[in-house]
């Protein structure tokens, strides 16, 4: 085959995990189809992931906008898999729900339509979060594929992100459903927070959240204990359900559950160099304490998780090194 293994879609390229899902792309012998957000007057830098190994050749770069589903079509064309990575990060509620939800399903209803003409998806794969299972009012401390977020409650109480929430939770099911009347192959991967490497400019908010005892903002912890994944794994789990027939549906993709009084005591023992708060200091500190996302519908399909919890911060931290964040 002229292309290798094949053309994939994935849309985002230019976030955390979309860039890190090229790139994997791209070394596994992929064609590549981006989406990025039109930038009329060129401003953007994409050198980042034009300089990638592999993409002068592979990668294609293709201007599609959520707000307009329909704009995706060119970048579908001819795709054996699409990987929906794209939406709206709106955390400060800065636009009414309603708008941000409606653009986040209609866009990936979109791009599914797109797929459905171009006759040739063996697999759609859509990046969901653990923000779609969590917040359903539960008292469980392990959750599965079965629980999903409440949107009247997530309405209700308001509690941070939950715009987001909702978004994504309708979103996963919306196109769930659309899989399942239309013919079309799609399988959703649940993220909880990603740690690791990153080849995107810009520091992700996941990374941010995660080294907030690095990075020294006692202020911003919100949570005091993390569901966590490598992104490399992440990626290599995109991938492995592309490939691999193994059944659709949902994957939670979350190997850890780490507290903050843990985070505490490694960064401390590994990383001298800092200040880092100590447990005592931590235990004045109020915040949600997540529950854990049970992965093992994942790790029973094949798909074998590749690195620790030392791995993430250390590659995390490294990074943010070399980029100047610390």
């Amino acid at each position: 085959m002229a292309e290798g293994k094949g053309r994939v879609c994935v849309t985002g390229g230019t976030g955390f995990l979309g860039s890190w899902i090229i790139k994997s792309l791209l070394e596994n012998g992929y064609s590549v189809n981006t989406t990025v957000r039109p930038d009329p007057e060129r401003k953007r830098d994409l050198s980042f992931l034009t300089n990638l190994p592999g993409a002068s050749e592979r990668l294609h770069f293709f201007n599609a906008d959520l707000s307009d589903p329909e704009s995706f079509s060119a970048a579908v064309e001819g795709c054996v898999g699409v990987f929906h990575t794209a939406t709206p990060v709106d955390f400060a509620v800065s636009e009414p729900e309603e708008i941000v939800t409606k653009r986040t399903v209609d866009g990936a209803l979109g791009i599914l339509k797109a797929c459905v003409n171009s006759k040739t998806l063996k697999r759609f794969i859509y990046t969901s979060s653990g923000s779609a299972v969590s917040f359903n009012g539960k008292d469980k401390e392990v959750l599965d594929e079965t629980d999903w977020s409440d949107v009247g409650l997530l309405r209700s109480v308001k509690p941070f992100g939950w715009s987001y929430s909702v978004s994504k939770t309708l979103a996963e099911k919306a196109v769930l459903d659309f899989g399942q009347q239309n013919g079309i192959d799609v399988a959703t991967l649940i993220l909880p927070f990603i740690v690791g490497s990153f080849i995107c400019p810009k520091l992700p908010d996941s990374v941010d959240k995660a080294l907030v005892l690095v990075l020294g903002k006692k202020e911003q912890i919100g949570v005091t204990r993390f569901h966590m994944v490598h992104v490399d794994d992440v990626a290599r789990a995109h991938i492995y359900l592309l490939e691999n027939s193994v059944p659709g549906g949902r994957y939670n993709c979350a190997p850890f559950i780490v507290t903050i009084e843990e985070m505490s005591q490694l960064f401390s023992a590994k990383y001298p160099e800092f200040q880092i708060l100590s447990v005592d200091e931590l235990k004045e500190i109020k915040g949600a304490r997540l529950a854990e996302l049970n992965s093992k519908k994942l790790v029973a399909a094949g798909f074998e998780f590749k690195y620790s919890v030392d791995d993430m911060f250390e590659d995390a931290i490294q990074c943010c090194k070399e980029k100047g964040y610390l």
